[in-house]
């Protein structure tokens, strides 16, 4: 389960056996998750995190971009 960015409490990390999906990021802080597709930074599922949450988790997702697919790609190739 690598762990890409740590920011302010949120962890952004991917699960080793998900390469079978499209490239997504999860995010947890606490007891709430969410996930996130990298090829448009659209919500795949939200379990607990606020809305206003999910727009700054959204944003970061899209200014690391980049960063989360060279990861995947890494991971999984």
């Amino acid at each position: 389960m690598p762990t890409i960015l740590r920011w302010k409490g949120y962890r952004f990390y991917f699960y080793s056996n998900e390469g079978s999906e499209p490239p997504h990021i999860h995010v947890s802080k606490d007891r709430c998750e969410a996930k996130f597709w990298l090829s448009d930074t659209t919500l795949a599922y939200n379990d607990d995190f606020k809305d206003n949450e999910i727009r700054k988790l959204q944003d970061i997702v899209a200014q690391e971009k980049l960063r989360f697919l060279e990861a995947w790609h890494e991971h999984f190739e």
